[in-house]
């Protein structure tokens, strides 16, 4: 794939003096993202031990929000999670809020996501335990996104789950019959009264400024809650997986996306940005979008977590301390081989290449031989020309 005309560090670089306030966690970001793969902060320089090119590569920030830091973080976690699918189908189910909430979220992050985490956890153990619906213990992770595709707050979280789970009583593996896991609609009540529930319990924890203020006063606070109860708590599962390869290939492209990336930037000229976006309401069609930069750049920083907020974690019989355990009785009673697939093997379903680590010999771009390597360490600011 050819390199993108634009990238969000390149929007950072002209324009961040633009923004009238930052946080100190979204300047960390916007300096990781105007610094990634610069000079500022060092990189590595192959010679080809047969023309004698120089190949120089600088280092990337590493910073969970930039689009071009992703690949080996996915790689990573794909691997670990490599030797955990189940020979059965896998769900992918979505748990969605009304907008109302939106403007308490943002300003509640760590609190309000965390309770999103947990209320969606409880919420499909405690129907699938139920006999009338499964009767079974299940497996599964979770994936906060906090973006729609115009950039703008709609925090959602995807869960990947097996079809199916062990009996109550842990002796057989439990699996519903046809395209169905469990009934959304019911699972869509329990989240709301949850979370509605846990917000009540949070208040005190919770901060309200600006034009939110007046959630202050329990009395409006609980208002609002109520409200809410009114529009749409969107709980629906997308077509099931049919089997592990697919589950990885959706891992390797889904599970550590960003807002958005440098190939949707289709231009940035006169203080504007044009990107595009999937409009879902109109058949999923690509559409563009023009945002003045400062509105851009302010979209892109909604985004942005708290320190140390993990967005991605397991439950279940995949969350516990028994996971291993688990892991194996449920791959007994599944009649399954000691592993699925192998790792290397796994991974070649995401991609064919990887990015060359410290010391690994790979082509050189000038003479095409296999001759380029090892790199050595450059220090930041080092310029080999």
């Amino acid at each position: 794939m050819n390199s993108p005309k634009w990238e969000i560090g390149d929007i950072f670089r002209e324009y961040e003096h633009l923004l009238p306030y930052v946080t100190r966690e979204q300047r960390k970001v916007i300096n990781a993202l105007k610094n990634c793969r610069t000079s500022a902060i060092g990189g590595h320089v192959g010679i080809c031990n047969n023309c004698g090119h120089k190949d120089q590569s600088y280092n990337s920030c590493r910073n969970r929000h930039c689009p071009k830091c992703q690949f080996n973080k996915k790689t990573e976690w794909v691997q670990k999670r490599v030797d955990e699918l189940l020979a059965t189908d896998y769900f992918h189910m979505v748990f969605t809020l009304p907008n109302i909430l939106n403007p308490i979220s943002l300003q509640n992050k760590k609190v309000f996501y965390s309770l999103m985490f947990s209320c969606v956890s409880q919420t499909i153990k405690e129907v699938a335990k139920n006999p009338k619906r499964m009767g079974a213990h299940v497996g599964f992770f979770c994936i906060l996104h906090t973006w729609g595709q115009k950039l703008t707050e709609h925090p959602h979280i995807h869960v990947v789950i097996p079809k199916g789970g062990l009996s109550l009583d842990k002796r057989s593996w439990v699996e519903p019959k046809g395209n169905y896991l469990l009934p959304n609609k019911v699972l869509s009540k329990v989240f709301r009264a949850k979370l509605l529930e846990g917000l009540y319990k949070d208040f005190k924890k919770l901060e309200f400024h600006g034009k939110i203020s007046h959630l202050s006063h329990k009395q409006e606070f609980a208002k609002i809650l109520h409200d809410s109860k009114k529009h749409d708590w969107v709980v629906y599962a997308k077509k099931p997986f049919s089997g592990p390869k697919q589950v990885l290939k959706y891992l390797g492209k889904y599970t550590h996306r960003i807002a958005i990336s440098n190939y949707r930037i289709i231009d940035v000229k006169n203080q504007q940005v044009t990107f595009s976006y999937k409009d879902y309401k109109d058949e999923s069609k690509k559409k563009e979008m023009t945002l003045s930069v400062v509105e851009f750049m302010r979209r892109f920083l909604l985004h942005v977590l708290p320190p140390s907020f993990v967005r991605i974690r397991h439950y279940g019989l995949f969350g516990s301390k028994f996971k291993k355990r688990n892991l194996d009785l449920c791959r007994y009673l599944l009649r399954m081989k000691p592993k699925v697939l192998k790792g290397n093997g796994a991974l070649k379903e995401i991609s064919k290449s990887f990015k060359p680590s410290l010391g690994e010999i790979r082509k050189c771009p000038f003479c095409s031989k296999e001759t380029l390597g090892p790199y050595f360490e450059v220090s930041p600011f080092y310029n080999t020309s």
